[in-house]
């Protein structure tokens, strides 16, 4: 393990770009002191932020491009101009050239797949990557994914969600053996796409011993907690995603609404404030940012493009647990490093 956490920062990404990066990386060494940051972008917009924050300025590198990838680029037009010298691209390559223990970005979803999958490759056995992320639940907290990383999938591709899941929630929640659940449009076995009921046969069928398959679970199967790790294709993954952070925002925006109509409802509030306190901390959309790209050589982190200075070191915190757990080690074991035991035992319950 190492002494200290690398962490490489596309400080181009997002939104807003520095002026929410850096100021996220000095929130996040205030509560990691054990991590150095390599920094890649423009110098004109790092360091008049840089300057601001001495103690992150000496735990820090500065890597000049004045290359960004734009939240509109297409992944094919990213990879044309960005290769090679986007800060993007620098920080991913960081990671492969072992310069960075983990990337960190809030650019472009697409581009980050694209550019991660082409520098890092994946794991062998996996054909796609998939961006995971722990949702707050009833119950605790569970994995979800893919989260948007592709669109669709075959059933193969729903397996190997299911083995990487549970392997991250091995990790972090400290599971011998994590519960999975398909998402689907009800928990019949008759219900939903071919590809989601087939996987569900091969689950079922091939017993894996790092993973306990419960069967299909709906929607609110989210938000009760129903599995350890909840699987989708990204598609319904995403939409799964942006419904839980705007049905959040929504019922923040109404308490506080209601709360300040009257007095009785203030003084309400005031005698139940730390339950309030405590719903608007679990219900927090920041609190959910951080998606880790599941079946790479290394270990990226996506954050939401609009994330604030606060949303964005949630996801470098995500970043920094990722190599403290060693969450690439473990997925690489319970893959069996070259995968080839999975996918050879999912082709004998297909056939």
């Amino acid at each position: 393990m190492p002494q200290k956490v690398r962490i490489a920062l596309d400080a181009m990404g997002g939104d807003v770009g520095a002026s929410v990066v850096i100021p996220a990386a000095a929130t996040a060494l205030t509560r990691h002191p054990d991590t150095e940051f390599l920094l890649y972008g423009d110098r004109a917009c790092i360091d008049p932020e840089l300057a601001k924050y001495p103690a992150l300025k000496a735990a820090s590198r500065v890597i000049h491009t004045d290359v960004a990838v734009s939240m509109h680029d297409k992944p094919s037009q990213a990879l044309r101009r960005g290769r090679k010298t986007s800060s993007m691209w620098l920080a991913i390559e960081a990671v492969k050239k072992e310069e960075a223990d983990v990337a960190v970005s809030a650019g472009n979803t697409g581009a980050l797949m694209a550019m991660a999958r082409f520098c890092l490759r994946t794991v062998p056995g996996i054909d796609r990557p998939a961006i995971a992320a722990v949702l707050p639940t009833k119950r605790g907290v569970s994995v979800v994914l893919d989260l948007g990383a592709t669109i669709g999938g075959d059933a193969q591709h729903l397996v190997d969600m299911a083995v990487m899941g549970s392997a991250m929630a091995s990790v972090l929640f400290d599971r011998q053996r994590p519960t999975v659940g398909l998402l689907n449009i009800g928990v019949e076995e008759v219900k939903g796409h071919e590809e989601i009921r087939e996987a569900g046969e091969m689950l079922r069928a091939m017993n894996l011993p790092q993973l306990e398959y419960i069967g299909f679970v709906e929607g609110d199967g989210i938000s009760k907690g129903a599995a350890d790790v909840i699987v989708s294709e990204g598609f319904s993954g995403n939409i799964a995603l942006k419904a839980a952070e705007g049905t959040a925002r929504q019922i923040v925006d109404v308490l506080r609404a209601e709360i300040s109509k009257s007095w009785i409802a203030q003084i309400g509030y005031w005698l139940a404030r730390g339950a309030f306190r405590a719903l608007r901390e679990k219900l927090d959309p920041n609190r959910l940012n951080g998606g880790v790209l599941l079946g790479l050589t290394g270990m990226v982190v996506k954050s939401h493009g609009g994330a604030d200075a606060e949303g964005f070191a949630y996801a470098i915190n995500v970043g920094y647990e990722t190599v403290r757990n060693d969450l690439l080690t473990k997925i690489n074991g319970m893959l069996n490093r070259d995968g080839s035991a999975l996918a050879q035992t999912a082709q004998e319950v297909v056939s």
